[in-house]
């Protein structure tokens, strides 16, 4: 298992140094092909048109964080499957509301960052380059040796490895671990990190939505509150479902500086699966408490089209931005696609 180090930031990404460092394996292949084909009946599954997101914020994209999987790269090396991933942390502006802009730390220019995706056993392999100015880590939720745990600065300009295998299956995340924690968190270095069971899930319309804040005057109070990057943003551009169609919903809270907060799904109950940890729901229910960090599958299908909102039960966070609709689409226009 390698070392964590450190390199020069115009070389990590060079097949050259790559190759000088034994991480550039051979027989690479589209993961995402790959898992397609491993996880098949796809089209059991029925996913609305995406209509064309109209942003003007270059890091927060939040329909494109909903169905947005990153299954990385397959390498074989020494007989053995690596699944890869490249994470760069980097700063982005981005517009909260018409009047408030905010200084974000992004991954891979996006915030949240990817949604990384593997299965319980793969070899995960995380480049990860820091070029956000301060220094930074990534920390992963999950089991992992204790070199590999995150909590060590990686300094501006430099880079380093984590390797490990992917263990336990379920919903975890990850985040930066640098002090202040709070403010790196809060500030947008942080992700969905997906182990799946060996054995695959049933098919299912599989949805993301991260909540978090944002602490616009440094008073460690949030002012304003999203799902997936940016305040109210699934209000104005619901996320469009099929009538009857079983939707996974991987849900993570992160926001910092409110102790906890629920989801609620309206007109509907939804299956719970805590952390994603189990095969079989543990409650059923239309409301959830989550602390910061905690996060589960949800999974429900809807009976009739229409409208429906989904936000915490905390009424000011709701209403400050973390408040969002699901589109119904009538069964039948589905089967006309």
């Amino acid at each position: 298992m390698p070392n964590n180090f450190a390199l020069n930031q115009e070389k990590i990404w060079s097949r050259r140094q790559l190759l000088k460092l034994g991480l550039a394996g051979a027989g690479v292949t589209g993961a995402v092909t790959v898992w397609h084909k491993l996880t098949a009946q796809k089209h059991l599954v029925r996913i609305p048109p995406l209509e064309k997101e109209v942003t003007s914020n270059s890091a927060a994209n939040p329909m494109q964080v909903v169905r947005d999987f990153d299954y990385g790269t397959l390498k074989r090396e020494n007989g053995r499957i690596i699944r890869e991933f490249r994470l760069t942390a980097g700063t982005s502006p981005i517009q909260l509301n018409s009047a408030v802009s905010y200084n974000v730390w992004d991954l891979n220019g996006r915030i949240p960052g990817p949604t990384l995706r593997a299965k319980q056993g793969d070899r995960v392999r995380v480049l990860f380059l820091n070029k956000a100015g301060h220094s930074h880590s990534l920390h992963f939720h999950g089991i992992h040796p204790a070199e590999m745990d995150g909590v060590r600065p990686v300094s501006n300009s430099s880079a380093t490895i984590y390797e490990f295998d992917a263990e336990p299956f379920g919903v975890h995340l990850y985040h930066c671990h640098i002090e202040p924690v709070t403010r790196h968190v809060a500030k947008g270095l942080y992700g969905m990190f997906i182990i799946d069971p060996p054995k695959p899930r049933p098919p299912a319309d599989e949805i993301v939505l991260v909540m978090a804040g944002y602490d616009v005057n440094d008073d460690n109070h949030n002012e304003h509150y999203a799902f997936n990057g940016l305040p109210h943003y699934f209000m104005d551009h619901p996320i469009r479902i099929y009538q009857n169609q079983l939707i996974r919903l991987y849900v993570l809270n992160i926001i910092e500086f409110d102790p906890a907060v629920t989801f609620h799904l309206h007109a509907n109950f939804f299956d719970v699966y805590p952390t994603g940890m189990t095969l079989t729901p543990t409650q059923k229910t239309d409301v959830i408490t989550m602390g910061v960090a905690e996060r589960h599958i949800l999974e429900f299908a809807f009976r009739y089209p229409g409208k429906y909102m989904f936000h915490p039960h905390q009424d000011a966070i709701a209403e400050n931005g973390c408040m969002g609709q699901f589109e119904v689409v009538a069964e039948s226009n589905s089967k006309r696609k």
